[in-house]
């Protein structure tokens, strides 16, 4: 089983940042940022101590048609699971006594998730998003009330514009995944997993904070109570052309440019300092999801399970047909897709019909009473001997033998008529 426990940043060995952030302009800040911290499970039950008086936990939901428990992050405040690492990094700030205004990069729901727990502190943020979000995030930002900046075409040169205004003005630069604080919010989902004891949890992986943050908490709570003494696998979903982590582990880091995909929340060309040594330390397995199946997915979900997720938030309940295991839990980390893009998802695509679900065997045979014992098979004459049918007697009502109607009866003599009553 992987490493589990305090998972450190530091170590000699070439990491994905050295060659993917060269076109960044504050690649050395970051790995000498990076190098001097590290993530344990005690900042995970910190942050779960911080988030309770502020976010519920979310339901769990039992998938019957795709066999799978589904953790609904899409019912979170916000739509997304984001809120919970920009609030606890906020939260952890304020108990540093660090009040200065924040700024971060993002798709759409870290964006969220910060405006909204700046708005809950009364606190300042400013939000930089690619060109192309979808609509409804924007808007979802700007309602409570941060600062909306749109630069570049992607993640990563929004980035790199959020990082400048930072520098320039001062700010706190809070990265959606690269920060410990972020990556111990994140892991709280994998605190309220630990009960339901899975023995396989799929989550999706973009930067990869979501992913160390819940294999931290499981892989460390595995061998608890919680899980009633059995290990579990923690395995991350990514889209084909948008698998940045995935070649990171297996030591490819180039710097690829992600393919366009319904996933945007997962768009990102390098993954984190912290996360991906974390990942490639926790992570059991990584899988890579076809864009039709991720497609196929979010319109099931919605007329099967009646579950609005976004294309990031099917993607680990995606990979679950290519991941064995008997008590599986998929992440739908997010629901924030445009009204537009699901109605065209439910207008193209045609999803295969589901599989017949398959009556265990004890579920055929018939239960014996008890204190009786099972009849024996008929060996010889009596296997072959047919029996003659038995006629089915037809129930019958439960009547009277002489059935009577009652009538009211008829009055003796005629009465009197007012002359009130004969006008009416």
């Amino acid at each position: 089983m992987p490493d589990a426990g305090r998972a450190s940043a530091s170590g000699g060995e070439p990491d994905v940042g050295d060659v993917g952030v060269a076109s960044v302009a504050t690649a050395g800040t970051v790995a000498v940022e990076a190098a001097a911290v590290e993530v344990s499970v005690a900042d995970v039950l910190a942050a779960q101590a911080r988030l309770r008086r502020y976010l519920p936990v979310t339901p769990m939901h039992h998938a019957e048609r795709f066999g799978v428990m589904l953790k609904l992050e899409n019912l979170q405040r916000t739509g997304s699971y984001k809120v919970r690492g920009a609030l606890n990094a906020l939260l952890a700030a304020r108990e540093r006594g660090d009040r200065r205004p924040v700024i971060c990069a993002s798709a759409g729901n870290h964006a969220q998730g910060l405006a909204w727990a700046a708005h809950r502190l009364g606190m300042q943020a400013i939000t930089v998003m690619p060109h192309g979000a979808p609509e409804t995030k924007i808007a979802g930002v700007a309602h409570w009330g941060a600062t909306v900046r749109q630069h570049g075409d992607s993640y990563d040169e929004a980035y790199a514009f959020a990082r400048e205004l930072a520098e320039q003005n001062g700010y706190r630069f809070l990265s959606a995944f690269d920060d410990p604080d972020v990556i111990a919010g994140q892991g709280t989902i994998g605190i309220e997993i630990a009960p339901h004891a899975p023995d396989v949890v799929i989550v999706p992986i973009g930067g990869g904070g979501l992913a160390s943050g819940v294999a931290l908490a499981l892989k460390t709570l595995s061998g608890s109570r919680g899980f009633r003494g059995q290990s579990v696998r923690v395995v991350g979903a990514q889209v084909e052309g948008v698998d940045a982590m995935a070649r990171a582990i297996k030591g490819d880091v180039r710097p690829i440019d992600p393919a366009r995909s319904l996933a945007d929340g997962v768009r990102v060309k390098v993954p984190g300092f912290l996360t991906r040594r974390l990942c490639a330390r926790l992570l059991d397995d990584v899988v890579i999801v076809r864009e039709a199946e991720l497609r196929e997915t979010v319109v099931r979900l919605a007329l099967e399970e009646n579950v609005i997720a976004e294309g990031a938030g099917a993607l680990a309940l995606a990979a679950g047909r290519r991941v064995a295991g008997k008590r599986k839990c998929a992440v739908v980390s997010g629901g924030n897709i445009d009204a537009a893009t699901l109605a065209t998802l439910l207008s193209e695509v045609r999803p295969r019909p589901p599989r017949r679900p398959r009556r265990r065997r004890g579920e055929l045979e018939p239960a014996t009473p008890p204190g009786r014992t099972a009849p024996e098979p008929a060996t010889g004459d009596a296997a072959t001997r047919k029996t003659a049918p038995v006629a089915k007697r037809r129930p019958t009502a439960n009547l009277s033998p002489s059935p009577t109607i009652s009538a009211p009866p008829a009055p003796s003599a005629p009465q009197p008529v007012s002359e009130e009553e004969f006008t009416w």
